[in-house]
């Protein structure tokens, strides 16, 4: 009888597609009224209230990065994570790189660019100041500041800059960082004039249009992020150009907006409330992405001065770090900054395990086989009553097949015999289906821990595999780098060749195990479907072919130690099996199954 793909592989798909629907119906529909409900209950506030302004409608034309930072004075940024300058137009953080991370796997790729000034293409910045009604003289984008403290901003190294408006009042404004990427800024306004002032302080993160490669993951959100009003928010950019302005009022509180593996959040006075607003404005063709929140208002009286204090994260989002500004600084759930997904309860010890395995070990891509082994053996006693469960299957098989040519014309009696058949051998048809029921959640959470982990981008693990985060460098097209040539510039189907049909050597040792874990397994009883389920494990070479090399190898992984389990139980069920077919083949005898 020939082998194929059985019908485990269409259990999960369907157990998959079934938990997802769930999900959209229990679970993001209901989250979605309530934000929607919680947006009607905190409508925009009165025009008493102060607010920042709205972003400039006249983004300057896009020019090379070396023009913008030269347009304006500047003083630099030097630590250990970050370098850069910040504007004292505007006094404004808008140029930061991260030192310990590369644009490529390249050694001489430049460091990636967090923070971009306006001007540039995808511009990404940060603004702090003071909103107050029919107060004349207020810091603006293109007031200049004057250094009057610090050559350079370091760690122990603040930098204090001042301006005064010429009508009575002086702004003081002090910046510190420390050794990672956490800012502190604190601004201070001082009353010369004869009439008290009402001001509230407020920040703003603002990106002008994002890069082609920004908000296209579907697993990790990018976006609008925070947390508000007790709960994460989350908006990724096409939801800020439905659904603009998005309001919320909150007391220890932060907001921003999120790549993958950045984040730009601000952090007000945690114990101070904030009116917080997420925003699209359109300029021309370009979207400007916004994250703003505004303080309490506070009055100045002549000859007094006010100060708030602010925080702001610029940088790689690593789960220690965040934890360890939680504790410190006291920001509330500053860690959800990371898309931990729904099943978080998983994902979140999953991600640790994961870590603690990689600070022993040291390797990434061995972190991960580790993991899978540990996975594995944590299921061991439930796959192994499936996989027992599929073999009985198998080993009747020829018996069912004999069944039904009997009782063709009598569906009746096909299925009473057939149910003596299972009740005689002890075989239960579905018992394999709660065994993949209950891995779902898991193979979930272990797809996106290996999605969100940033130790695993640009993480070499062997040979031709210098980025785990990325796909399989290689391609079937050019003998795997065997033909000095690269099909994705060929004419015509080089964008075919470089994308669709992309197929690595790791893609199809995946699709090879995934082969050997189905034709292990009882073929489905109509031929039919016996036919598409033979190209089921094609199908998913090409599926699974885009994704990130340390997912692949936790797949491939996975699937060999299936086998190794499978092939064990087989044999001892002496139920005729692949492998032994394929040794067979190798040494030119027709083993089978002892």
């Amino acid at each position: 009888m020939q082998d194929d793909s059985s019908r485990n592989t269409i259990i999960f798909l369907v157990c998959a597609l079934a938990l997802f629907i769930i999900y959209q119906m229990f679970v993001l529909e209901p989250a979605q009224k309530r934000r929607q409900a919680e947006i009607a209950a905190h409508p925009p506030v009165a025009t008493a209230q102060l607010r920042p302004g709205a972003p400039a409608l006249d983004v300057p034309p896009a020019v090379s990065r070396a023009a913008a930072l030269a347009a304006s004075p500047r003083v630099p940024i030097n630590t250990p994570a970050l370098k850069g300058t910040i504007s004292l137009k505007g006094a404004r953080i808008d140029d930061l790189m991260l030192t310990q991370y590369r644009e490529t796997v390249d050694r001489n790729s430049p460091p990636v660019d967090m923070l971009r000034p306006e001007g540039t293409p995808f511009a990404w910045f940060v603004d702090f100041g003071w909103a107050g009604a029919n107060v004349p003289g207020l810091p603006t984008p293109d007031t200049v500041w004057t250094v009057a403290q610090g050559a350079q901003l370091a760690p122990g190294q603040p930098l204090v800059l001042t301006y005064t408006n010429g009508q009575g009042l002086t702004f003081t404004r002090r910046i510190d960082v420390d050794p990672h990427y956490m800012f502190t800024v604190t601004d201070t306004v001082a009353n010369g004039g004869a009439a008290p002032v009402t001001l509230a302080p407020y920040g703003s993160v603002q990106r002008q249009g994002i890069p082609p490669d920004v908000g296209k993951a579907q697993v990790v959100h990018e976006g609008a992020t925070g947390w508000l009003d007790g709960r994460v928010r989350r908006f990724k950019y096409k939801d800020l150009a439905k659904k603009s302005p998005i309001e919320f009022n909150s007391t220890g509180a932060w907001t921003g907006i999120t790549d993958k593996y950045w984040l730009a959040a601000l952090i007000p006075n945690q114990a101070e409330p904030i009116h917080a607003l997420y925003r699209d404005t359109k300029v021309g063709s370009l979207d400007v992405y916004e994250a703003n929140f505004t303080g309490a208002a506070r009055s100045v009286a002549p000859g007094q001065q006010i100060t708030a204090t602010q925080h702001l994260f610029a940088g790689a989002k690593t789960v220690p770090l965040l934890e360890s500004y939680q504790r410190s600084l006291g920001v509330a759930h500053l860690d959800e900054a990371v898309d931990w997904g729904m099943f978080w309860f998983f994902t979140r010890p999953i991600f640790s395990f994961l870590q603690y395995i990689f600070q022993h070990v040291g390797s990434f891509g061995v972190a991960i086989l580790l993991l899978t082994v540990a996975v594995r053996l944590l299921f061991f006693p439930i796959a192994n009553k499936q996989y027992e469960s599929m073999t009985k299957m198998k080993k009747v098989q020829p018996q069912m097949e004999e069944l039904r040519k009997r009782y063709k014309d009598d569906p009746a009696k096909q299925q009473q015999e057939l149910m003596a058949l299972y009740q005689r051998e002890k075989v239960n048809p579905v018992a394999g289906c709660l065994p993949i029921l209950l891995q779902i959640p898991v193979f979930f959470a272990l797809y996106k821990v290996l999605s969100i982990n940033i130790e695993m981008r640009h993480a070499p693990f062997m040979g031709w595999i210098k980025d785990l985060s990325a796909r399989d460098p290689t391609t079937v097209w050019n003998l795997f780098g065997a033909i000095p040539w690269d099909p994705a510039h060929a004419p015509l189907i080089g964008n075919i060749l470089g994308t669709t049909l992309h197929i690595g050597i790791l893609p199809l040792v995946y699709g090879f195990t995934m082969w050997l874990t189905t034709s292990m397994n009882p073929p489905a009883p109509d031929p039919a479907q016996q036919k598409i389920f033979q190209f089921m494990p094609v199908i998913f070479t090409f599926i699974m072919a885009p994704f990130a090399v340390g997912l692949l190898i936790y797949w491939t992984w996975t699937n060999l130690l299936s086998v190794l389990q499978q092939y064990i139980i087989m044999r001892r069920f002496k139920v005729d099996n692949p492998i032994d077919r394929l040794l067979g083949r190798f040494t030119g005898k027709a083993k089978a199954a002892e």
